[in-house]
């Protein structure tokens, strides 16, 4: 994973920024207080941890990719940037008031473990909200149309909700609150599905660059060809039909709380 960030990370922060919806809506669900002390875990080049931290809260920036911390330290040297993986902060046991995770737990080597070790620095009745997608999500995305190898291989490597759930609870942590997120037309951070609503965003190589699915699990070939059916369908207005053949009610992303409940509640 570090060497697949490494090569990510060369030109990430040119599409890969804070989105501002995005940006409330952890703060909304975190709900930081201004003397507590905060984890980005699997923080990439930091773009959501600066954003947090510049409304005034303290926040620990967690990556295992050196090239990613390099340019967050570049961004922002008043935060506190870390080697290390969910798997294996380093910090102290109850030292941190709440966790956030975006996009990451599909790069984690073990979901119980990671979780395990969050619940660990975790102090009592801190939150965690994790951002990710879903197997059944991303089934319902009209990329896999064109590039149904690597749509294949990004959700094989995505955990289901279920195992999620049981992870969260298996380390202790109480699911607080489930919150379905569909992609909007402004969005900021080109992440997998930016192009929902907007197709013509994956001819631009830099964004290509910055997801990993194009950039470590696609076959070149497929994506090539992917993208010249894409721009006949585009041209020929075909792809508003493709589009319209994905549509469902699930929601394209999940935001996931949960929380450290305090054991003397449980009694």
């Amino acid at each position: 994973m570090e060497v697949k960030y490494d090569k990510i990370g060369i030109d990430y922060n040119l599409t890969r920024k804070a989105d501002k919806y995005l940006t409330k809506q952890l703060l909304f669900h975190l709900n930081p207080q201004k003397s507590g002390i905060y984890m980005d875990i699997g923080c990439g080049t930091g773009n959501y941890t600066n954003e947090l931290q510049k409304k005034g809260f303290q926040f620990i920036g967690i990556d295992p990719s050196r090239e990613m911390l390099e340019k967050a330290k570049n961004t922002n040297q008043h935060i506190d940037w870390r080697i290390g993986t969910a798997e294996k902060t380093g910090l102290k046991d109850n030292s941190i008031n709440g966790i956030i995770g975006s996009l990451t737990i599909h790069h984690w080597t073990d979901l119980k473990k990671g979780f395990s070790e969050l619940y660990r620095v975790l102090k009592t009745n801190g939150r965690i909200v994790i951002f990710t997608s879903t197997p059944k999500q991303m089934k319902g995305y009209w990329l896999n149309h064109y590039f149904p190898k690597m749509l294949n291989a990004s959700i094989i490597q995505m955990p289901s909700f279920e195992n999620v759930e049981s992870a969260m609870k298996n380390a202790g942590l109480k699911i607080k609150r489930i919150k379905k997120y569909s992609i909007k037309p402004d969005l900021q951070d080109k992440f997998l599905y930016c192009g929902k609503q907007k197709p013509e965003l994956y001819f631009d190589k830099k964004v290509r660059q910055g997801i990993s699915s194009f950039c470590s699990l696609a076959n070149q070939e497929e994506v090539e060809i992917g993208l010249i059916n894409l721009r006949k369908d585009i041209d020929s207005h075909k792809i508003n039909q493709v589009i319209k053949s994905y549509e469902n009610d699930l929601g394209d992303y999940l935001f996931i709380v949960g929380e450290k409940p305090d054991s003397n509640n449980n009694i």
